[in-house]
């Protein structure tokens, strides 16, 4: 399989990759300190069109393809990955999910001033009682004439106290279990739809997490997205591309790791020499780097086939090829960050060195967009229903 990329893929990866450097690395241990983001971020993610990667130009996007997309999360976490995450619940979870499934005048409505940064988006799926069980959501919308009356909590929702506007899945047909659950469009401001304050986690500072909570909603009926009691196909459809692009922080947690670990082993000195030259420092080097590349192939190649998906090619290895990369990738995060911090040594257990917040940021992705041990399930069921796939 051939991961050369193309001339706009190269494009957006240096773009990012010179923004993070000039604008956000200096700012990264205050942002993480503070627990928030530089003024105007979202505004200044949107002139640079990264905001609009994956949509429509009709609809105010840059268009261009999933990979690149992809490239971009991954730079962004190389330096911040509080910074990647709340980008990627913006453009993967609120504008794809809107721009793949909502109604035009939806799209019309939304998606220009999602790509402009004029507004800021989220994804409310995960309930107090339903996390891994996404489709046990007790969220309810009832149809009252011509709105839909809103009533539940959302939690762990990444940008949901900065939000304007979030896609919250529903049940419209409890009765029917995943076949009665509708998405909807909520405005912040809509009478009955509060938002909490932020909630405080050990890593990824500066990106908020808030809950969303409903108290008789009023939501017009306009603002379903998809069809009513088919909002199972909208989740669904856009979990492989959360799991890849999820993936993508930590593989920029992995090379950031890395690339720490190297540095400061060629700079430290122990019995006379840097402790590079040391064996077991050499085989944590060689581990690291080579669980980053075999994390790099799988998300490259999950990222390839959800692009052709949704362009509306066929396959079957989708599902298990997305959820072997994340799972890969979080676990070999997890493990660089680890060994680059017990390579600093005392250094790396104190707030002076940077690699501190990659180890604390890590963690998330073992957890987030469903935990490790369910997308042990995910792959496995897809061996047991499908098969293997292999020629």
């Amino acid at each position: 399989m051939d991961f050369e990329l193309n001339k706009e893929q190269k494009m957006i990866q240096k773009a990012v990759k010179e923004f993070m450097r000039k604008n956000i690395a200096p700012l990264a241990e205050e942002i993480d300190k503070n627990d928030r983001f530089p003024d105007g971020i979202w505004k200044t993610l949107g002139e640079l069109g990264l905001l609009g990667i994956g949509i429509p130009e009709a609809y105010g996007g840059t268009g261009l393809d999933i990979p690149a997309f992809i490239l971009a999360v991954e730079q962004m976490a190389r330096t911040s990955p509080a910074l990647a995450l709340s980008y990627v619940a913006h453009v993967n979870l609120c504008c794809h999910n809107l721009a793949h499934n909502a109604s035009k005048e939806l799209k019309q409505k939304y998606l220009p001033g999602l790509c402009s940064g004029d507004l800021v988006g989220c994804m409310g799926l995960t309930e107090p009682d339903a996390g891994s069980d996404a489709v046990g959501i007790q969220t309810t919308a009832i149809k009252d004439g011509d709105v839909f009356r809103l009533n539940g909590s959302k939690m762990f929702i990444t940008n949901a106290p900065e939000a304007d506007l979030a896609l919250v899945y529903t049940k419209t047909d409890p009765a029917r279990g995943a076949k009665g659950i509708t998405a909807f469009i909520v405005e912040k401001g809509t009478p009955g739809f509060s938002v909490s304050g932020k909630i405080e986690k050990i890593g990824n500072k500066g990106s908020a997490t808030g809950e969303l909570f409903f108290n008789d909603c009023r939501v017009p009926k306009e603002n379903v997205v998809g069809k009513l009691n088919e909002g199972i196909r909208v989740m669904m459809n856009g979990l492989d591309a959360e799991r890849v692009a999820v993936a993508s922080i930590s593989l920029g947690i992995g090379e950031a790791s890395l690339e720490l670990a190297v540095k400061y082993a060629n700079s430290r000195r122990q019995f006379g020499q840097p402790i590079s030259n040391f064996q077991l420092v050499k085989a944590k080097l060689a581990n690291m780097y080579t669980e980053i590349e075999a994390a790099r192939g799988l998300i490259y190649r999950a990222a390839i086939q959800v692009d052709k998906a949704e362009r509306g090619g066929k396959g079957t290895e989708i599902h298990k090829v997305a959820a072997a990369a994340i799972l890969f990738a979080a676990e070999a995060a997890s493990r660089a960050a680890n060994d680059s911090l017990q390579i600093h040594g005392g250094y790396g257990y104190t707030l002076e060195y940077p690699i501190n917040r990659f180890y604390r940021d890590a963690k998330l992705y073992e957890i987030g967009a469903g935990t490790s041990e369910i997308r042990r399930l995910v792959i496995a069921d897809e061996l047991i229903r499908r098969g293997t796939g292999y020629p």
